[in-house]
């Protein structure tokens, strides 16, 4: 379970084992005991091996002598989290040796593969979401000084590589289990430096550290003294009471992971933070139990888990609603796994190269070193775009509580989730956070993204789009640059291509659409997974918003977090109503490719001119977003097509006219953005926007309203066009239309002022004014 919602945005779903050596020898013995692992492990590995699926020639051939329940299944991989690179050879020369199919993909990160200590991945991956916290903050750790305590030493893969990702950290102190180590006031270039060497230092400890670099107060002390004496200056940078002079070693642990500094980076094995209501018992990590903290108490302002289980899940939470920045280990530290299934999948495809003698195995393995770092580039970018949408939940908390009581509700009813067992809030729990104007936690919403992917690639509804053409670029993305050239002919005939295809899919789409984006679209249209991935892909290429996106992500660092989070949920917004719009329109499967030609070539021609076909209210409305942004920082061209995102999404309903009606866009949509402003369409709409989605149906009532709306104004604008003549102008049509239905006319506006005066918008006045628009629409209909 662990290990599953980390593994969300990788093709495999797992689990981690282990074993205990229950005959072994001496450890004194260390040869020996190495020795004793080493076969246990070999003994281990082959016994999986002996019950799995084979693939020989592309057929699956099942183990011998085994009865198996399950279906056809080859596809296993493993991963030694201790010795890595030493156990993955052991394990892939297993592989080899008994003409596994996955040769030696079988066990990433060995010898030939990505060694993740030298790529640094797991705290690059880490540090994204460090990055993301600390900007929200108003910091940008790659220019400005920033104070950090953490647990581990400068060998480590994790803590020594983190150490390295800024050369403005100023490290105050940190501890392994030989040594603590403390820097009252550090000068952050010349200890990045000095990190650096010891980084490069072959099995180093605090004790290498120059002590010559250490600020006035500070010092290395080994955790085996029975006391050591606090400086005025470190009783300073860690907190202390000035009043005590002198600690165990594991009190002082206790006030270093206590301290008040920016952030609190985790790149240890061992629990450090529990709940309030947790006891040490419930942790399971009895030799850290004097050490360990409670959330609330945290006084850093950022933690990171680049070490998995840094946190209980309860701690995290609580550390959370004290105002504590942090994910979960399983979103800060997943690009570990995350390369290796990238070096896996890597290994499969141009493996078939080798098969055919068209590659030798040294130019292989020459082509996987080559790559290293964009197959670090892609791994990141999971990672960078997972907090951006953790960010954007986050802002949206409080106002989608509701959605996500009805989310989660959906997910246990069918037996995808357990909330008792990932500590997420009962229904109880959830509405006394409601009635206190509060949401989850970036926690809690870390693990609901995670199952809400888990769901989404179970589904396999995706399996039968994944043969479609337009996925082949989804495939081809997957890949570094150089193989999408070289090898693009054998990816069509990579074993694993359904399953890449599909995970891909579910996490762009989450990624950008939001956590809660894929249910609701089910839960107001009916539609299936298959048909709402199709409408995703539509709708983000018809409107561009790929580039829009990229642009978006441009400005991190240039104008504040909730700013960029505002201008990612509008264009989310329009996502939203884009993906209703066809999967409500047009019935059955959607083809991707024909929507995309038939709308995206007139949307980007339109978007531009869009501002200034607006009206009256409407005009002012985009001018005042364009002008708010404006004065925030973000370019002028991006700010004015922000103010008018929502009205692009009108250009669906402009153009499907257009072609009905044998017009023009440009002509239909200034007729379009004209009706709009003339029956107050905005103000409707933006009252609708308004209303509850407490429940399914008032929520379905509410999309049902805006979507009948929209739905009336194309129908009033098809009916404009039809009667009228192109070459008048667009107020002269206005004008010859409502004379000729003066008497529907005269009742529709009476009925619209009357409910702008009422101020009343709930449900009941906006369907009477919806009534009127489309009762008008119907003139003149044959």
């Amino acid at each position: 379970k662990a290990q599953m919602v980390k593994n969300t945005v990788i093709v495999p779903s797992g689990a981690k084992g282990g074993f205990v050596l229950k005959r072994g020898p001496e450890p004194s013995d260390r040869d020996a005991w190495l020795a004793e692992g080493i076969a246990c492990y070999q003994m281990f590995i082959g016994a999986l091996l002996d019950v799995t699926d084979n693939l020989v020639n592309a057929k699956v051939v099942p183990p011998q002598r085994v009865v198996r329940h399950d279906v056809d299944d080859p596809y296993l991989v493993v991963a030694a989290d201790k010795g890595t690179a030493t156990f993955s050879d052991i394990a892939n020369k297993i592989s080899v040796d008994r003409g596994f199919w996955m040769g030696d993909a079988f066990a990433s990160g060995g010898s030939v593969g990505y060694d993740h200590k030298v790529m640094g991945i797991t705290a690059k991956g880490a540090w994204e979401s460090v990055k993301r916290h600390f900007l929200e903050l108003g910091v940008n750790t790659q220019t400005q000084d920033f104070t950090v305590v953490g647990v581990g030493d400068m060998s480590g893969d994790v803590f020594g590589n983190g150490m390295l990702l800024s050369e403005h950290i100023r490290l105050i102190a940190a501890f392994d289990h030989r040594h603590i180590f403390i820097d009252p006031n550090p000068e952050a270039s010349k200890s990045f430096v000095e990190r650096q060497r010891m980084f490069n230092l072959p099995r180093s400890s605090w004790e290498d550290y120059n002590v010559k670099l250490i600020s006035k107060g500070g010092g290395i002390y080994p955790r085996s003294v029975k006391s050591i004496d606090l400086t005025t200056e470190a009783k300073s940078a860690l907190g202390i009471d000035p009043e005590i002079t002198s600690v165990t070693p594991n009190e002082l642990l206790t006030m270093i992971l206590l301290a008040p500094v920016d952030l609190l980076w985790n790149g240890g094995i061992g629990t450090y933070i529990k709940a309030t209501s947790e006891t040490h018992a419930q942790v399971g990590d009895k030799a850290n139990d004097a050490i360990r903290i409670n959330g609330s108490d945290i006084r850093a302002r950022v933690v990171g888990e680049g070490g998995n289980l840094g946190a209980t899940q309860l701690g995290r939470i609580e550390a959370a609603h004290a105002g504590v920045k942090l994910n979960t280990d399983a979103i800060d530290n997943s690009a570990g796994v995350d390369t290796s299934d990238h070096e896996v999948n890597i290994k499969i495809l141009i493996d078939q190269a080798v098969s055919a003698g068209s590659l030798s195995v040294e130019d292989r393995n020459k082509q996987l070193a080559v790559m290293t770092d964009e197959v670090g580039e892609l791994v990141l970018r999971d990672n960078y775009e997972q907090n951006l949408i953790l960010e954007q939940a986050r802002f949206q908390a409080p106002a989608m509580l509701r959605v996500h009581k009805r989310l989660m509700q959906s997910l246990e009813s069918n037996g995808h989730l357990n909330r008792a067992i990932e500590y997420l809030p009962t229904d109880s729990q959830l509405d006394a956070l409601h009635a206190q104007g509060q949401g989850l936690t970036s926690p809690e919403l870390s693990v609901l993204m995670a199952y809400v992917k888990i769901d989404l690639t179970r589904d396999r509804a995706s399996d039968e789009i994944v043969n479609e053409p337009w996925c082949q670029e989804i495939l081809n993305k997957y890949f570094p640059s150089d193989l999408r050239v070289k090898y693009a002919d054998l990816m069509t005939s990579h074993p694993l291509r359904k399953e890449i295809i599909s995970t891909v899919m579910v996490n762009d789409m989450v990624n950008r659409g939001g956590i809660t984006y894929a249910w609701r679209a089910a839960e107001e249209s009916g539609a299936g997974t298959s048909e709402i991935l199709r409408a995703f892909v539509v709708s983000r290429d018809v409107f561009g918003l790929n580039q829009l996106w990229s642009d978006l992500e441009n400005l991190d660092g240039k104008v504040s977090t909730d700013c960029q989070t505002e201008l990612f949920l509008e264009s989310r917004r329009l996502l939203d109503r884009a993906t209703r719009w066809f999967l409500q329109s047009r019935g059955g499967r959607l083809n991707v490719e024909e929507e995309i030609a038939k709308f995206a070539p007139i949307v980007a021609k339109l978007t531009n001119s869009i501002p200034g076909l607006l009206r009256g209210i409407e005009r002012e409305r985009a001018d005042g977003i364009a002008k708010k942004y404006q004065a925030q920082g973000v370019p002028a061209e991006l700010a004015i097509r922000t103010g008018s995102f929502l009205d692009e999404f009108s250009l669906l309903d402009v153009i499907e006219i257009a072609n009905r009606q044998n017009s023009t866009p440009e002509v239909v949509a200034e007729l379009y953005f004209a009706l709009s402003e003339r029956y107050d369409i905005d103000r409707m709409l933006f009252h609708i926007s308004a209303l509850a989605r407490d429940d399914r149906w008032t929520a379905y009532a509410r999309s049902a309203l805006r979507s009948d709306l929209y739905v009336a104004l194309a129908a009033l604008t098809s009916r404009v066009v039809q009667a009228t003549k192109d070459s008048d102008s667009i107020d002269v049509r206005i004008s010859q239309w409502e004379a000729k239905f003066a008497e529907g006319v005269a009742r529709t506006r009476a009925t619209l002022n009357e409910i702008a005066h009422s101020e009343q918008n709930d449900l009941a006045t906006l369907s009477v004014a919806l009534r009127a628009i489309r009762t008008l629409a119907g003139q003149g209909a044959s």
